[in-house]
């Protein structure tokens, strides 16, 4: 902002942030051809079978409380997703029923079209694999070798197999130099990257974060938010819960948000973060960079800037100005 107004004043709300941009923009010549080309594709449903899917799904747990309420979606092979909303919205318990730890009250389930009433938890592992918020309600074993071995080592695989999925993991989580370690020793990052490393070893095609950023600092959260991207980068599926609209906007192609049991919006990220009366229904406001470019939708700047790069690409692109 500095470099946009010349002096060394910076607002510190969003409100003020659009005035200050308004009155060093509005006057500026603007290329209004120019399209930011780094940033054309965008999530759309593909024309192939979903690789999850729920129909009209209905969660109730005891007491009579509703949790889930017609849920209808489909989740493709290869989707970067983030399911975002507030607390109690649902998104853990949508996330339960695609690996069997809970069933449809009413509805369906399905995972690579198979209904997962039929199939059993070992089945369901081999296909998508969950990582818990908190890592230390996941370990269990005596050295960090042990504990990404024992899934691959309960699916029948051969000792070379287990071994060298086990390596695998943990040289993607960087901790293949810790074998020996006692888990709980580590740091909570890498306890984190542990409880990562253990379900990888495993090989689901599908990968379910579970508030993955929960308890760790900057560079922690992206760390491990990184290893899902480059996964999905070789063709993974990956869902993302997370309250860290940052992230959802830096990784996910697609966004689903939940409010009490329903889905209130479901499309290209960039697209949902400019619903923001929808959003604000489950207590979600935009990425900051969001809301200054909406803010500023009247001087010509489009709405649907999500990260601080599509900012400066436009800035540039559409006002010459280097930031």
């Amino acid at each position: 902002l500095r470099k946009v107004g010349g002096d060394q004043t910076v607002p510190v709300t969003i409100d003020k942030g659009i005035e200050y941009l308004e009155a060093h923009l509005k006057n500026r010549p603007q290329n209004k051809n120019w399209k930011d080309t780094e940033n054309l594709a965008k999530w759309s449903p593909p024309n192939k079978d979903p690789i999850l899917e729920t129909k009209d799904l209905v969660h109730i747990y005891p007491g009579d409380v509703k949790a889930l309420d017609q849920i209808n979606l489909k989740i493709f092979e290869g989707d970067f997703v983030a399911i975002i909303g507030q607390n109690g919205a649902g998104k853990t318990t949508l996330a339960k029923h695609f690996i069997g730890l809970l069933k449809p009250t009413n509805g369906k389930v399905l995972v690579e079209g198979q209904d997962t009433v039929n199939l059993s938890a070992g089945e369901l592992a081999r296909k998508v694999g969950f990582v818990l918020q908190n890592p230390d309600h996941q370990i269990f074993a005596q050295t960090v070798k042990e504990e990404v071995s024992f899934g691959p080592s309960n699916l029948g695989l051969s000792h070379d197999e287990v071994e060298t999925r086990t390596l695998d993991a943990l040289k993607i989580v960087g901790l293949d130099d810790r074998l020996e370690a006692f888990p709980y020793r580590l740091s909570y990052g890498d306890r984190r990257k542990l409880s990562v490393a253990s379900i990888l070893s495993m090989n689901p095609e599908i990968l379910i974060y579970d508030e993955p950023t929960t308890g760790q600092d900057y560079r922690g959260r992206y760390q491990i938010v990184e290893i899902a991207k480059q996964l999905n980068d070789q063709g993974r599926t990956c869902v993302m819960i997370t309250h860290d609209m940052n992230l959802v906007a830096k990784y996910a192609k697609r966004t689903i948000v939940l409010g009490l049991g329903r889905i209130l919006l479901d499309g290209p990220t960039s697209e949902v973060f400019t619903q923001v009366e929808e959003l604000a229904k489950t207590y979600i406001q935009p990425p900051q960079v969001t809301q200054l470019a909406i803010g500023l939708q009247k001087i010509g700047l489009r709405p649907d800037i999500i990260t601080i790069e599509e900012l400066q690409r436009t800035l540039k692109g559409q006002y010459g100005l280097e930031v």
